[in-house]
């Protein structure tokens, strides 16, 4: 079990796994520095992007990815990347470190955490965090007209999706854009600031009918033809698991 460090001050916090990660430095969290250190910037279909971070460490050779937290839709139009602070233990990056290492005790096809950081300024505060990079992935939605006759593919998806909703992780945002898979055909799901732990309950059919709707809109955005039998095979897949 992940016991994390946890280091509080009066205008920040930082969340990490002291056995994993023994050597934390604060130039973690610093975008420029990873920048001057020969980061590489990868464009995201979500929220601004994030930066690939080669690192070498005693436990062997590791990607990070780095992400600042942004907020989406209208509001980021007023606030740019500020969040309302109301305890450190309530900070998006501080929920998303925990539950990341949850889904990793869990063995679940999710990053695995590395450390993360929210810096308060009087009533709000900015975040970032740092994950393992899933290796040889891309975003399902970059890859449908590919695999919309792979119904092994769309099997695994469905079993992912159950295995995720049986531990009670409601993923708010289940979209062809936060499903990667590998070269190898297995399925990961990423992205879980605003995620959570919940009882059993209507949130999981809630959850697969926002995938279906992606899948809708990805196809019609990309020119592609939503395929039934895909979709019956994720279904039945689901169902099963």
């Amino acid at each position: 079990m992940i016991d994390p460090l946890i280091r509080q001050t009066a205008d920040r916090v930082v969340i990490c796994d002291p056995d994993r990660y023994p050597d934390l430095d604060a130039n973690w969290f610093d975008r420029d520095w990873w920048i001057a250190e020969g980061a590489r910037t990868h464009s995201t279909t979500g929220r601004g992007s994030v930066l690939m971070l080669d690192r070498q460490r005693p436990v062997g050779d590791e990607t990070w990815v780095y992400r600042h937290y942004h907020r989406g839709g209208f509001v980021s139009q007023l606030i740019y990347d500020q969040y309302f602070w109301v305890g450190a233990e309530q900070t998006r990056p501080v929920r998303e470190w925990r539950l990341l290492a949850a889904l990793s005790e869990m063995n679940l096809p999710a990053p695995r955490p590395v450390a993360a950081r929210a810096v308060r300024s009087g009533l709000v505060y900015r975040a970032d965090i740092l994950t393992v990079l899933l290796p040889d992935t891309q975003p399902l939605s970059s890859m449908l007209n590919e695999v919309w006759q792979d119904s092994a593919l769309w099997a695994a998806i469905g079993r992912m999706l159950a295995g995720f909703h049986r531990a009670g992780c409601d993923h708010p945002d289940l979209t062809a854009h936060n499903i990667l898979v590998d070269s190898a055909g297995k399925p990961f799901l990423v992205d879980f600031d605003n995620a959570r732990f919940r009882p059993a309950g209507s949130w999981a059919e809630a959850g697969v009918a926002r995938f279906n709707r992606s899948l809708k809109k990805v196809s019609m955005e990309t020119g592609s033809e939503f395929s039934e039998a895909a979709w019956r095979a994720t279904l039945a897949a689901y169902s099963e698991a």
